[in-house]
């Protein structure tokens, strides 16, 4: 039986979902409206997964000294709003009503500033790694959610608004299997 859609409420939070909030974001620039979804990928150190690094980042928790490739993340403060996990477990971080951290400089259909107007859902994996059937049934039930309460029009991949400097979700991410999950127009498509 599938599971109707979470809601959304009016302070951004999807309701019965995991709530870590994370410091790293801030105000959306008045009157913008959110009309794009950004998938990304993510592995702290990549390649491993479920050891909790992510949420550690996004909540600037992260022990540095853990691991080589953590002391790369130094003083990064990024986020993200959401965080879907390998087992399909998802995670919210900051409220679709503030802006995120996790697009960076990047460009949509020739406007800059993705984070003004997007919302930011990383999904535990890597470029080089199949995502889980529960990853995609946890996306595409939020993505539903999220379609409910904003006028999004697009969905894209970081690499899609960050070209040559992102490759996330990555080559094996199935957009035409989130597509049918998720009901989505293919104009919303890259």
């Amino acid at each position: 039986m599938d599971l109707p859609p979470p809601h959304i409420g009016s302070d951004g939070r999807v309701a019965g979902m995991r709530w870590l909030p994370s410091e790293n974001c801030d105000a959306r620039p008045a009157g913008t409206p959110v009309e794009l979804l950004v998938l990304h990928n993510i592995s702290l150190p990549p390649g491993c997964f479920g050891r909790g690094s992510i949420e550690r980042l996004f909540c600037n928790e992260i022990d540095v000294s853990a691991h080589p490739f953590l002391s790369l993340l130094a003083g990064v403060r990024v986020s993200a709003h959401f965080l879907i996990e390998r087992d399909g477990r998802a995670t919210q971080f900051v409220s679709c009503a503030r802006r995120a951290w996790h697009a960076g400089h990047s460009t949509f259909e020739g406007r800059t500033g993705c984070n003004d107007y997007s919302i930011g859902i990383e999904l535990e994996g890597t470029d080089f790694t199949a995502f889980e059937s529960a990853q995609y049934a946890a996306l595409a039930r939020l993505t539903t959610a999220l379609r409910t309460k904003f006028p999004l029009r697009a969905v894209r991949g970081h690499s899609h608004i960050a070209p040559g400097r992102k490759t996330d979700p990555g080559p094996l991410f199935d957009w035409h299997r989130f597509a049918s999950l998720a009901d989505l127009p293919a104009k919303w498509l890259p």
